[in-house]
């Protein structure tokens, strides 16, 4: 999926920004940068008069590099990724994996917009964006970077439902870096539209798609938990992870609001699941006893608990 987490944690994924916001961002980036460099150029050359032709080209190809290449790869790199023109517009540069960009990353980036943006009048980038599925330029391609927004719309967000408390932290160690975005994609419409659909459907769909998960987690399914339960669980420790990498949590915040860790194999007190007792049927002693028939064998179940 192109989603990949806001900073509350409530999307699935961190969302690409598009190129209309992009080009706004960036149109105000560079009247900032050209309007220092237009006042810093005036008073250059107030200095420098009366000196070498030579001297003065120097020191103005000096500034233009400086200003319009030197101060936008500083500014990126200081801020993690958020210029003044990304930060009006909500949008923000992070690494392909979600993590904050560093100074290679902005220099890859500063290097590329000069062809991209300056020379071409974001021609390039444009061509580019417009290609790339989740709007990269070619600063970002070769940067390995992704700009998202960080403000989402609160009406176009489907939030998911919140795991239940009793199952709050017993995740944390369980390894989801196997599960497909295709699977969590799948995961998050069934659970922002599972009061909508018939309870025997939307059960069946809740198992076969938390089988799926264990599956690709390889561990096997926790006794005593709901299938549309553990789903819930389980994303919620995904996008807690997603915003711990992506907005920089330091690991003495995360240990400090985490609640106490639960072995994955652990049995769970809370909504236990009884077989009910088969009924006692008397037999009177003198009547005979009819021939057994054996029982066709049950349908194949899901390790996971019925839903209360």
């Amino acid at each position: 999926m192109s989603d990949l987490v806001t900073g509350d944690a409530v999307v699935l994924g961190l969302r690409p920004a598009r190129l209309p916001s992009r080009a706004l961002a960036i149109l105000v980036d560079l009247a900032v940068y050209l309007s220092g460099y237009g006042m810093i150029s005036i008073g250059l050359t107030v200095a420098t008069y009366g000196l070498d032709n030579a001297l003065q080209a120097a020191v103005a190809v000096a500034s233009f590099v400086l200003l319009l290449v030197g101060v936008p790869i500083a500014v990126e790199t200081l801020t993690h990724g958020r210029s003044l023109g990304k930060l009006a517009c909500g949008l923000r540069v992070v690494r392909e994996d979600g993590g904050p960009i560093r100074f290679r990353h902005a220099l890859v980036r500063g290097a590329m917009g000069v062809v991209e943006l300056l020379m071409t009048l974001g021609v390039v980038a444009c061509i580019a964006s417009l290609v790339s599925e989740r709007g990269r330029r070619l600063g970002d391609v070769f940067a390995g970077t992704l700009v998202i927004r960080e403000r989402v719309p609160g009406n176009r967000v489907m939030p998911v439902p919140p795991p239940p408390p009793w199952l709050a932290g017993r995740f944390t160690a369980l390894d989801l870096s196997a599960v497909p975005d295709g699977l969590w994609l799948a995961v998050r419409q069934y659970l922002t539209r599972m009061d909508q659909l018939d309870p025997q459907m939307g059960a069946a769909l809740a198992a076969r798609l938390a089988d799926d998960v264990v599956a690709r987690t390889g561990t096997p399914p926790p006794a005593g938990v709901p299938a549309a339960a553990f789903l819930m669980a389980v994303v919620h420790e995904r996008q807690s992870r997603d915003a711990a990498r992506a907005f920089g949590a330091t690991a003495q915040a995360a240990q400090a609001m985490a609640p106490p860790v639960v072995p994955v194999g652990a049995p769970v007190a809370p909504y236990p699941y009884v077989a009910p007792a088969a009924p006692v049927v008397p037999v009177a002693p003198a009547a005979p006893v009819a021939p057994v028939v054996p029982a066709a064998a049950p349908a194949p179940r899901s390790g996971f608990a019925p839903p209360a």
